[in-house]
């Protein structure tokens, strides 16, 4: 179930990353076809190779149909994530909102439309698994209840972001204010989204308790002994749950919450009824060493951490699809929108990312996470023998086999012999405490170090470099498709303003005056040049002059009378050039002081005083 997650958090990443564009690749009516077809083709597909599985059921090894099951829900899940790629980017589905306006005023609604279809997509999966799993584990529930589980497990996940948008909806709504701009801003944006995951994180256990329907523990001798083993690890809570997911016919317990008033223990009626009272405690002795382990925070650290990377990556994969461009106008040549292109790439690339990442590395934590819960058992009892007992319970109930690979426990076989080692050496534990604390400092280091380098790619020297390296190519890869657009040269030579590059300026806004001989920003930054350049060989007073008459007569603002004035200047018209500067500080609205002090130079050269 936990693979759900994945699937829920990659979707939801192909659909926040999509930029909508009035370009499509079909005409509605296109999309609408497909999109239908898909869906028909889909469902056809799915029910056809479940039912396939089904009907060979009896002649296959239980362990042999546990697998193919557990493979085909796989991949139909993987399906239906790329039936919901397609929708977006290839039908282009939430273009073809953009003029309904109650998407427009809330885009929490559209985001809402578009992921309750991909629930759509997965239910059809669960619909038609249903049967199969029947017969693998004898849950004994309707498919009624073995699908709203599935939902109820994994909707949680799309929770923080449907909250997020929705109140930022309402943000936006609100009359213009200071708060609202400031929550517009990056930092604004930076402290909010802090202080909603932290509200998030306290209070998601009490949200997760009424989507899950679950109650109270009823007293009596089982939550009284599970009361006094919690008293005795020093573990406050607010409640120990009855937890109905698939019914409550599975063995499982779990626990959720950072903060003591909402920390919630839950156990499956199954797992009550069918351990004894020793094999509970044992299950819950491993809930409570999560939370003294602090696994919960260290979880929380990991999520983190991705968007540290995400955002330290950033820049690269921009120059990435900067290198891939000549790819993307392939395709554009066939008709597929540009925009679309970049952001499908762009999704693909963070969404194998992602499956790296928590596949991998958070799924390494994890599965030595658990082992570090099952060791806590002996913290509170002298023997695991009561938690071996239980595993293998699990495992004839569930009807997998014991050494199945798990990316995110260890197999049932290698917790027990973890165990069993235990048993007669205690020391194994400690090694494994040891173990888990080099890896989370090696984690942190890492993570610092790829923080260090995310720093200096968006905000020191080398990022700079790069990013006026990678936006040179961009520049002058376009003017060689089109040599006649002056905009191209103007922001060459921009550009080559910002790494002062004087001689590149001066040719690149040269250029674009031959092609657009009235550009006011053109006239007035090579007028600049000439008359202030620190190469002196570049410094051309007339031309200067002339060229800041020009931008002058075109657009009079501040900055630009300031370069005229300073024109005046080197040309040594100082009269001409206070009254000039007189003017620009009269229409300037900001940097004043800076006017001033240019206007106290030129009263200096022409020999007066303030």
């Amino acid at each position: 179930m936990f693979a759900n997650f994945i699937y829920f958090i990659v979707v939801l990443l192909i659909y926040a990353t999509y930029q909508p564009s009035m370009e499509t690749n079909f005409a509605l009516v296109e999309s609408l076809l497909l999109f239908v077809g898909f869906i028909l083709l889909f469902a056809a597909y799915t029910w056809n190779q479940f039912q396939s599985l089904l009907k060979n059921a009896s002649t296959v090894d239980i362990h042999r149909l546990d697998y193919r099951f557990q493979s085909l829900i796989t991949r139909h899940s993987i399906l239906a994530v790329a039936l919901f790629a397609i929708d977006i980017y290839g039908l282009s589905m939430p273009s073809f909102l953009l003029d309904i306006s109650v998407f427009e005023k809330i885009p929490t609604l559209e985001a809402l439309l578009f992921l309750a279809l991909f629930v759509f997509y997965m239910t059809v999966v669960w619909f038609c698994a249903y049967e199969v799993n029947q017969q693998l584990f004898s849950l004994g529930i309707d498919r009624k209840t073995y699908i709203w589980s599935q939902v109820t497990f994994s909707i949680p996940v799309l929770l923080p972001y449907l909250i997020l948008s929705g109140i930022e909806d309402l943000v936006n709504a609100l009359p213009a204010s200071a708060a609202k701009d400031f929550l517009a801003s990056p930092a604004g944006q930076a402290v909010y989204f802090m202080l909603f995951l932290a509200i998030v994180v306290v209070v998601a256990p009490s949200m997760l308790r009424v989507i899950w329907g679950c109650k109270p523990l009823e007293h009596g001798e089982m939550r009284d002994r599970i009361e006094r083993l919690c008293e005795r690890a020093g573990i406050a809570y607010a409640d120990i749950l009855d937890w109905p997911i698939f019914g409550g016919r599975m063995i499982t317990a779990g626990v959720m919450g950072f903060v003591k008033q909402f920390r919630y223990l839950l156990v499956t009626r199954t797992l009550l009824s069918a351990l004894d009272p020793k094999e509970i405690e044992a299950v819950v002795a491993h809930e409570i060493g999560h939370v003294r382990k602090k696994h919960l925070l260290f979880y929380l650290m990991f999520f983190a951490g991705f968007m540290l990377i995400s955002y330290a990556i950033v820049d690269l994969v921009i120059y990435l699809v900067i290198f891939v461009e000549p790819v993307f106008r392939f395709f554009t040549n066939l008709g597929f929108n540009q925009l679309t292109l970049s952001s499908a790439f762009l999704t693909t690339l963070w969404g194998i990312a992602f499956l790296i990442y928590f596949r991998f590395v958070f799924g390494y934590y994890m599965r030595n996470f658990e082992r570090q819960a099952d060791g806590f058992v002996f913290t509170l009892f002298d023997s695991a023998q009561p938690l071996i007992s239980t595993l293998e319970k699990i495992a004839v109930s569930s009807g997998q086999p014991a050494d199945r690979p798990n990316w995110h426990h260890f197999s049932i076989s290698e917790r027990i012999r973890f165990l069993a080692r235990c048993e007669i050496d205690r020391s194994h534990i400690h090694r494994h405490d040891r173990k888990i604390r080099r890896s989370i400092t090696a984690y942190l280091a890492v993570i610092l170090a790829i923080g260090f380098v995310g720093y200096n790619l968006n905000f020191g020297e080398t990022g700079q470099r790069l990013n006026n390296h990678f936006f040179e190519k961009i520049v002058l890869r376009e003017i060689d498709r089109d040599p006649e657009n002056p905009q191209l040269y103007r922001a060459l030579g921009d550009l080559y303003y910002s790494t002062k590059d004087y001689e590149g300026v001066r040719q690149a806004y040269e250029q674009s005056l031959l092609l657009k001989n009235d550009d006011p920003h053109v006239l007035n930054n090579l007028a600049w040049l000439y008359a202030t350049c620190e190469d002196m060989q570049l410094r051309d007073p007339p031309r200067a002059l002339e060229l800041a008459l020009q931008a002058a007569a075109l657009a009079e603002e501040s900055h630009i009378l300031d370069t005229l004035a300073e024109a005046y200047y080197v040309n040594k018209f100082y009269d001409l050039a206070v009254e000039t500067e007189l003017r620009a500080l009269k229409i300037a609205r900001d940097n004043r002081g800076y006017y001033r002090q240019q206007l106290e130079r030129f009263k200096a050269a022409a020999g007066m005083r303030l």
